[in-house]
């Protein structure tokens, strides 16, 4: 059995809708079971995340970065990064702001140098942009991760965006298999 884990942190609950869309994925795939965990419970769930063949990183967008949460949980990832013990595993990165863009690409960056830091195989998405309606796959045209965008004032993101982080999640679950295949 593939290990996957999906870590997050959603401020008002718009990533964390993203974040279940991708678990979805995740475990929508055989041979795989998913995991998720909030950056404000990282310290009971290191060794899940050690144990995972996969780490999918989620991150709302701030100002242009990523969330000061999550980026206390990077931080805080100097102990993994010092045993190498995510060295090898996949990882992959979603993030979500208010705005179209807002500065969405550079916090996919973030999780990308993040884990290239760590010694980790980043995996970005393939879904091709079909156009900008909101129900649309990839709406927003990322390839580096999967991006979604709440109005304000909005529960969780659009259909599209959720749907592309489902299909993002599978394909992670999916490369992971290959990856780990023995």
């Amino acid at each position: 059995m593939v290990f996957v884990t999906v870590v997050y942190h959603s401020g008002y609950g718009h990533t964390a809708a993203q974040a279940q869309a991708v678990l979805k994925g995740v475990r929508s795939v055989a041979g795989v079971t998913g995991n998720i965990v909030k950056v404000e419970e990282i310290d009971q769930n290191w060794e899940l995340l050690d144990q995972s063949h996969a780490i999918i990183f989620g991150a709302p967008t701030y100002m242009g970065s990523l969330s000061a949460p999550f980026k206390g949980f990077m931080d805080a990832s100097s102990r993994r990064w010092m045993q190498q013990a995510w060295k090898d595993k996949i990882a992959a990165g979603f993030t979500n702001s208010g705005s179209l863009s807002g500065d969405k690409l550079n916090s996919l960056v973030q999780l990308a140098v993040f884990s290239a830091q760590h010694g980790m195989v980043w995996v970005g998405q393939a879904e091709m942009n079909a156009g900008t309606s909101p129900e649309n796959i990839n709406r927003i045209g990322s390839m580096l991760g999967a991006m979604a965008q709440s109005d304000h004032g909005s529960t969780e993101p659009s259909s599209g965006d959720l749907a592309t982080a489902e299909k993002f999640g599978e394909r992670i679950a999916n490369a992971t298999l290959r990856w780990n295949r023995a």
